[in-house]
Parts: structure tokens; sequence; C-alpha cells
């Protein structure tokens, strides 16, 4: 494994997310990228899924409104 690059501008979140699974409404707390996409607005971009299992940080999974912090 090798580092191919460093993020600057990335800071590292714990987020109190709500997610409906199978009909019922959830709510966990989760690890998540907080950085700023290119229109400048603040997303939050979950690194784990809602049952606990990491993921790679992916732009697909962002979550724009972060007015929550």
């Amino acid at each position: 494994m090798k580092v191919k690059q460093i993020l600057t501008g990335v800071e590292l979140v714990i987020a109190d997310l709500e997610v409906e699974l199978n009909g019922t409404l959830r709510s966990n707390h989760t690890l998540c990228a907080l950085l700023k996409d290119d229109n400048q607005r603040e997303v939050l971009i979950p690194l784990n899924t809602p049952d606990g299992r990491p993921i790679f940080m992916n732009p697909d999974n962002a979550i724009a409104d972060t007015n929550a912090h």
C-alpha cells in the first residue's frame, strides 16, 4: 500500500445521522469527512455504513445540508 496524496481542508467529524432502513427511521453516530465541494458549499461524506462497516470516501454519498453543526 502507498500514499498517493494527502487531502487538505478535510475535517473529520462524528455526526448523528438519521436514515430510513426497511421502513424504520434510525439514527446513529457516524464518522464523516466534512469538506467544501466545487461550489464551496460544505458537504458531509459518511465514512461508514449505517451498520458500522467502513466505506471509501465517495463524493456521491455527500450530504449537502450541514446546517446542524
